[in-house]
Formats: structure tokens, C-alpha cells, sequence
């Protein structure tokens, strides 16, 4: 079988890049970024709490195995995506 060529560089796959691609997504949910496909915002905020517990639930399954930085920048993120959501719903 043969492979497809992948054009264009991807990010390098790492924890870090994980989370801020949910974080992303999060974002698009909330309606505070454009969608990447239609290029407009709307709200989702049945979809946005459901991303944001996936996160939360990594976090409670990652706590211990993270280096420093990943566990900044994750905690960071998670706070910042909760509070647009308490923003998004007023």
C-alpha cells in the first residue's frame, strides 16, 4: 500500500500541543474565535462545558506525570477556558 504525502509541516505531537488544541476548540465553542471552517463565531455551551471537563478530567489523570511547564501551562489554560465559559453564559 502506498502513503499519502502530508503537505505542509504539522505541530509536533506533545502534551503541551494537546492541550492547547482542546483549549482551541474550547475557544470556537465559547464563540470567542472564529470557527477555522465556516470563519464564524457562534456559541456552544453545551459542547464548551463538555471540553472543558475532558480537560478537567486530564488534569485529575495527568497530576503527578506532567514536567513543570506542561502543568503551568495546562492549569493556566483551564482557568482561562473556565472563565471565558462564566463569561460566554451572562
Amino acid at each position: 500500500k502506498a502513503k499519502a504525502k502530508i503537505s505542509g509541516a504539522l505541530p509536533k505531537i506533545d502534551f503541551s500541543g494537546f492541550i492547547l488544541s482542546l483549549y482551541s476548540s474550547g475557544l470556537v465553542q465559547l464563540g470567542k474565535v472564529e470557527d477555522p471552517v465556516t470563519g464564524k463565531k457562534s456559541k456552544n455551551l453545551l459542547l464548551a462545558s463538555h471540553t472543558i471537563d475532558m480537560m478537567a478530567m486530564l488534569e485529575e489523570k495527568t497530576k503527578g506525570n506532567l514536567t513543570e511547564e506542561e502543568n503551568n501551562l495546562f492549569r493556566s489554560i483551564l482557568s482561562e477556558i473556565r472563565i471565558a465559559f462564566v463569561e460566554a453564559g451572562k
